[in-house]
């Protein structure tokens, strides 16, 4: 699981944030982030950038203001990009963010919990918005992805304890987590349209690698399912289809044709032992909508779990994932 950061306005990339004593204002579990927003201003021109706090747009309407957490992204020296956000990610379950601190440091926050500090050093230098966040479905795993022109090696952290549990290759591609977030999916570009698929544990450890068949390396994104081996996609176009693919066998074990309301597919995640998530996002002349579907993977129906409209005056947003 994962979140993906939507643009609206720009190509810039994008982050979250949340107001102080406001944190706490969502301490019921049925309560959870949909999505997180950071407001567009005017700047020079017609250009335009990120501005003010993240806000945490909640499934009851609420919105929640992160106060501690960075917005504009600081570059590796700590000088303002002014034009980027910093990383910031919401788990599958819209339960935990994580983001960077307004004193640089890497946390995660629970909705009616606590905030936990990783350590000063648990990231390489580099600027903030030259790092992707992801959280598993649950939040209990955070994986860093560097995109700075040094190679370093994805991180895996504990969100927990802190601790950092292991490493994914920096050449690498990162996807996401699997269903019980004890795995990552990564690809990596063998060439001559050529894509791997790689599954590694928590602790960095490579379980399985591929190299699928077109159906499944051309039409992502993948989601890794909770057994570690297991691949899901979407074959997108008039006549939408569900694949799943096995990582150690090398086999398209089914194939299953489903019907999807409109938008484009930005996430897929495995949110039950049958059962994957999509989020479908529609850019519209002045109005961003997503809709969220669940699909049965036994027997292909589609169940839409939920709709909404992002906020007018977003610059960029970040979904959560399952």
């Amino acid at each position: 699981m994962r979140t993906t950061i939507f643009t609206t306005l720009t190509a810039a990339l994008v982050a979250l944030v949340a107001a102080p004593a406001a944190v706490h204002a969502s301490p019921h579990h049925h309560d959870s982030i949909r999505y997180a927003s950071i407001k567009s201003c005017e700047d020079r021109g017609d250009e335009t950038r990120p501005c003010g706090g993240w806000r945490l747009v909640m499934h009851s309407g609420k919105q929640v203001t992160l106060g501690d957490a960075q917005g504009v992204a600081l570059d590796e020296k700590g000088k303002s990009t002014r034009h980027f956000p910093a990383a910031i990610a919401v788990s599958g379950n819209g339960q935990r963010v994580a983001y960077f601190t307004k004193t640089g440091r890497l946390a995660v926050r629970t909705l009616g919990g606590g905030v936990k500090l990783l350590a000063k050093d648990a990231l390489p230098r580099v600027g903030q918005n030259e790092v992707t966040l992801m959280l598993s479905d649950d939040g209990g795993r955070l994986a860093a992805i560097f995109s700075d022109e040094k190679s370093h090696a994805t991180r895996l952290f504990d969100t927990a304890t802190g601790d950092r549990l292991g490493t994914v290759p920096a050449d690498l591609a990162v996807l996401g987590f699997s269903g019980d977030g004890d795995e990552v999916l990564a690809t990596f570009d063998a060439g001559e349209t050529v894509t791997d698929l790689l599954a590694y544990s928590d602790a960095g450890e490579q379980l399985h690698r591929a190299t699928p068949p077109q159906v499944v390396a051309v039409n992502g994104p993948q989601a890794l399912a909770a057994d570690g081996r297991t691949v899901a996609n979407i074959v997108q176009g008039d006549k939408p289809e569900l694949v799943l693919y096995d990582l150690e066998s090398d086999q398209v074990t089914d194939r299953k044709k489903i019907k999807l309301p409109a938008g484009d597919l930005d996430m897929i995640d495995w949110t039950g032992d049958t059962q994957v998530t999509l989020h479908l996002v529609r850019h519209l002349s002045g109005s961003t909508r997503m809709t969220v579907v669940q699909i049965d993977t036994g027997t292909g129906a589609v169940k839409v779990r939920d709709r909404y409209a992002v906020l007018k005056d977003t610059f960029v947003f970040a979904a959560c994932g399952g």
